[in-house]
């Protein structure tokens, strides 16, 4: 494993543990240079192809849906562990699927309904932009939207 801060290929395992939720091995990291990194090794059942809303297709990327998870979780009270296991489990539901290619729309909803159990300021975050809001109106009008169905 190269380290991330040397960039050098003399590392050695520290420590090797599950993660809470079983799906993945976490090993801690220490590098000759004195860094000590973090490194998660996941199972891959297929290689998942996402197919955008114009018809491109590209590889899916784990990193990308954490990242735009993290984003709408930013600032409020979710722990990391809590985060990395609502990752994995809309993961593992896409591998689940059963299909080799996925549509965009197909991973924004799942993200979407699990994000309104979890947290609902995290929910309308990742709407705003999934949904490509750009007038106040657009926010007022899907806020608006939750509270029917909250009040059935």
């Amino acid at each position: 494993m190269i380290c991330p801060c040397s960039k050098r290929g003399d590392t050695s395992v520290v420590d090797s543990r599950p993660t809470e939720d079983g799906t993945a091995i976490r090993r801690r990291r220490l590098c000759v240079c004195g860094q000590r990194f973090t490194t998660f090794e996941r199972i891959q059942f297929r290689e998942l192809t996402v197919v955008k809303k114009n018809g491109r297709k590209s590889p899916f990327d784990r990193e990308k849906l954490s990242k735009s998870i993290y984003l709408a979780l930013s600032k409020r009270p979710i722990d990391t562990e809590t985060a990395e296991k609502f990752i994995s489990k809309i993961s593992r539901s896409l591998e689940e699927l059963g299909q080799s290619e996925i549509s965009s729309n197909t991973i924004g909803t799942m993200v979407m309904e699990g994000l309104k159990d979890l947290d609902p300021v995290a929910y309308v975050r990742f709407a705003s932009v999934y949904r490509n809001f750009r007038e106040e109106k657009d926010f007022v009008q899907f806020v608006d939207k939750i509270d029917v169905y909250k009040k059935r």
